[in-house]
């Protein structure tokens, strides 16, 4: 683990993780950096899938950084049981599996083929801060 990495900063009172036994479970990561929500507004149905992919990876290494922060040393993370991702959508969006991927490909970077357990794309209507993206995972600790 490396304690140097940007930790995300919660939004209200809340840990950004929190630790049970050989789980993690993140709270709802969204793009920021240093605090500062870097991508917002919905993702509309008629932009590029591939317009929303640096802002999915930005919530998902905040979700990922959250969740090393749990580990002492020589432990790693082994599975992500659970992968949810909240896309704040316009109505008539129905490409959501297609933007979580972005997501699920870089945990694949992070941690091998087959780290990922269940997942769910889910659209709503809107996300804290108007963020364009949200990220929660449950992440199991070898």
């Amino acid at each position: 683990m490396n304690k140097n990495i940007e930790q995300p900063i919660p939004q209200g009172k809340y840990l950004s993780a929190v630790r049970h036994a050989d789980l993690v479970y993140t709270s709802g990561m969204t793009p920021r950096k240093a605090g500062s929500l870097i991508y917002s507004g919905k993702i509309r149905v008629l932009d590029p899938i591939e317009s929303y992919r640096d802002a999915v990876r930005l919530a998902t290494l905040n979700a990922i950084n959250a969740a090393e922060a749990c580990l002492i040393e020589d432990e790693r993370i082994s599975v992500i049981l659970q992968l949810n991702v909240f896309l704040n959508a316009q109505d008539g969006f129905t490409e959501h599996a297609k933007v979580a991927d972005y997501a699920s490909d870089l945990l694949v970077e992070n941690f091998g083929d087959n780290c990922i357990g269940s997942r769910a794309a889910i659209g709503v209507a809107s996300l804290p801060s108007n963020a364009t993206i949200e990220i929660t995972l449950v992440a199991k600790i070898s």
